[in-house]
C-alpha cells in the first residue's frame, strides 16, 4: 500500500495529501502547526509529502533526505512554471496563427 501512494504522489500528490490527512497522522505527526502543510498544499505538494516522509522516518532532514528534497523542490518548481510557460506560448501561436489568415483573406 506505501508503494502505491508512493507513486500516486508523483502524479496527483495533492490527492495523496488529502488521503494521509484523512486516513492517518503521517502529515500532522511532522508538522507542529497547519500553516505550512495548508501552504505546501498549494504551492509545494511534493515537498510537503518529503519533508513529512523525511521526519517520520529519519527524525530531520540531512544526509540523503537534503538530495530529495531537493529533487522535490525542483520537481515543483517544474511543475508550476511549465504549465505557465507552455500555456503562454499556445496564445502566442494562436494569435499569430489569427493574424495570418487574416492576411491571407485580404489578398
Amino acid at each position: 500500500m506505501p508503494l502505491l501512494l508512493g507513486c500516486l504522489a508523483l502524479f496527483f500528490p495533492r490527492f495523496v495529501i488529502i488521503l494521509t490527512v484523512i486516513f492517518s497522522d503521517y502529515i500532522g505527526a511532522a508538522y507542529q502547526t497547519v500553516l505550512w502543510p495548508l501552504l505546501g498544499f498549494f504551492f509545494a505538494p511534493l515537498t510537503t509529502l518529503f519533508y513529512a516522509f523525511a521526519i517520520n522516518h529519519h527524525g530531520s532532514v540531512d544526509g540523503i533526505y537534503v538530495v530529495g528534497m531537493i529533487l522535490a523542490v525542483l520537481i515543483d518548481l517544474g511543475l508550476l512554471g511549465g504549465g505557465g510557460r507552455a500555456s503562454s506560448k499556445r496564445v502566442v501561436e494562436y494569435r499569430t496563427a489569427g493574424v495570418k489568415r487574416v492576411k491571407n483573406t485580404a489578398n
